[in-house]
């Protein structure tokens, strides 16, 4: 069983699992700010859900590719939408400030 690492958290999901529901679960902060009341609910149209995964998930959808292709993103951060990546080993999490999670500087 695979485990996320995200904000000093360790959370045990099944393989395969989406993201963003697994962190939502755990109570987890994925969102910052606004985003937290107004964001797509995992439907990867709204990039709020950006977060930089290291470890092993699905290949970008190609929603995501086009979300992340668009301001305020950018695709050289290397960013992903947790909504759009399945869980395929064990991951850290990192979350970046502002709303889009597109800043430079980790979120707290």
């Amino acid at each position: 069983m695979p485990t996320v690492q995200f904000a000093g958290q360790s959370v045990p999901c099944p393989q395969g699992a989406n993201l963003r529901l697994v962190l939502l679960r755990a109570r987890l902060p994925l969102y910052n700010g606004a985003a937290r009341a107004l964001h797509c609910r995992g439907l990867g149209t709204c990039g709020t859900c950006a977060v930089k995964i290291e470890g092993p998930v699905n290949e970008p959808t190609q929603i995501e590719r086009l979300r992340l292709g668009f301001p305020p993103h950018d695709r050289e951060k290397g960013l992903r939408l947790a909504c759009q990546c399945s869980v395929l080993g064990d991951l850290v999490i990192t979350k970046y400030e502002g709303l889009f999670g597109q800043g430079d500087e980790p979120a707290t």
